[in-house]
């Protein structure tokens, strides 16, 4: 990455109307600032169409204090980020692409400071955790209904427990990102080994048979290495072609500051996958599709609108357990043989969708959403 230093001078009293957002991240070493680029550049591209100064910035160079700071710019032309001065943000999209880095002590002091600042909105402060997730939802009767049974994974006996109510489990990391990790236990007791134990590698899985729970147990200890997990009632989701698929939403925040669906894509698992994300071999597929496929046109129509419904209204709910400022979450949603829906996860730092029309629409809600908070510090402020 080149880097150049530029100060645009005076610029700064030219845009004094015009709102400031800065897409937050950590420094990096070798490329200045960590982060999917590609994606930085189009937010930025983004912002400025819709009349933001935006820029990324790490959390060692936003100094609270200044009225301007370093950040970072990416020319169309030249491809290159370069580094010049900005004023300081009134509104921060926290973006710091790894948990291990949002829980460094600097890191979560500046996002203490940066949350208590007076003239600051920051949106999603941080990574979710599974089970906090659950119990957000569990804390409503309008969403706890669409969580399937789930339990800290603590002890042989707790798992065994588990197995005998529910025959199909999900062991997932608490703080896992795009199923790695991910495991499945299934009792078949009429079988010599009666645990089938799939551990999800890259692209495929590898399957354990275990002759008792001991055993069991062992080999999901050694496969977690150490990190703590939930177990989760497996659902036989709705299949297309013989491959389970699930729904991924993208819920935002629009220009009056309320959650709205941006849009919702199908995911099929990989032959061998017992996940349906697409690095671990999964597919893109369309929604409605899927859904007539596994239901027919008119349940399909009924079942697409329940989705979309229950997915903004898990948004409220995950918003309000967390006590939180969020703009934006995906989610995976399934749908079992019966037509009822399911919720498995969600995530305040949303991959980008590969769907253009989604895509397009989750880049200009950043800003919708910015302006409306914008609205909000100009009105405390007594500003027009």
């Amino acid at each position: 990455m080149n880097l150049e230093w530029a100060d645009d001078g005076n610029s700064f009293e030219l845009h004094k109307s015009k709102p400031v957002l800065a897409i937050l991240t950590v420094e990096d070493d070798l490329q200045f600032f960590r982060g999917n680029r590609s994606n930085f550049a189009d937010l930025l591209q983004t912002g400025k169409e819709l009349g933001f100064i935006t820029y990324v910035i790490t959390t060692k160079d936003l100094r609270l204090t200044k009225p301007k700071v370093k950040g970072f710019a990416y020319s169309e032309e030249t491809k290159t980020w370069h580094q010049r001065l900005f004023p300081l943000p009134g509104i921060i999209y926290n973006r710091i692409p790894f948990r291990e880095d949002e829980i460094q002590p600097a890191v979560r002091r500046k996002l203490a400071a940066i949350k208590q600042h007076p003239d600051i909105h920051l949106f999603n402060p941080k990574f979710f955790d599974k089970w906090s997730l659950f119990e957000w939802l569990k804390l409503s009767k309008n969403t706890k209904s669409f969580i399937p049974s789930t339990r800290k994974l603590v002890t042989s006996a707790g798992l065994k427990r588990m197995l005998l109510k529910h025959p199909y489990l999900y062991l997932k990391p608490i703080s896992g990102k795009a199923g790695v990790g991910i495991m499945t236990v299934l009792l078949e007791p009429e079988k010599i080994k009666p645990y089938r134990l799939k551990v999800q590698s890259k692209k495929r899985s590898v399957t354990y048979r275990c002759s008792s729970i001991s055993s069991l147990w062992a080999k999901i200890k050694k496969q977690s290495v150490g990190a703590s997990y939930i177990a989760q009632q497996g659902i036989e989701l709705a299949s297309f072609n013989d491959r389970r698929f699930d729904l991924r939403a993208l819920v935002q925040k629009n220009r009056l500051g309320q959650w709205d669906l941006t849009g919702i894509g199908a995911r099929v698992a990989g032959s061998s996958s017992i996940t349906t994300h697409v690095p671990r071999g999964g597919s893109i597929e369309d929604p409605e599709k899927m859904l007539v496929s596994a239901f027919g046109s008119e349940q399909a129509r009924k079942l697409f609108v329940r989705v979309k419904q229950t997915a903004v209204l898990i948004a409220r709910q995950i918003e309000r357990g967390s006590k939180s400022t969020l703009g934006e979450m995906s989610m995976d949603l399934g749908v079992d043989m019966g037509g009822n829906v399911w919720f498995f996860e969600a995530n305040s730092k949303p991959m980008k969708f590969d769907e253009p029309h989604i895509r397009k629409k989750s880049l200009e809600r950043i800003y919708h959403y910015g302006l409306y908070l914008n609205k909000q510090k100009l009105g405390k402020a007594g500003g027009a």
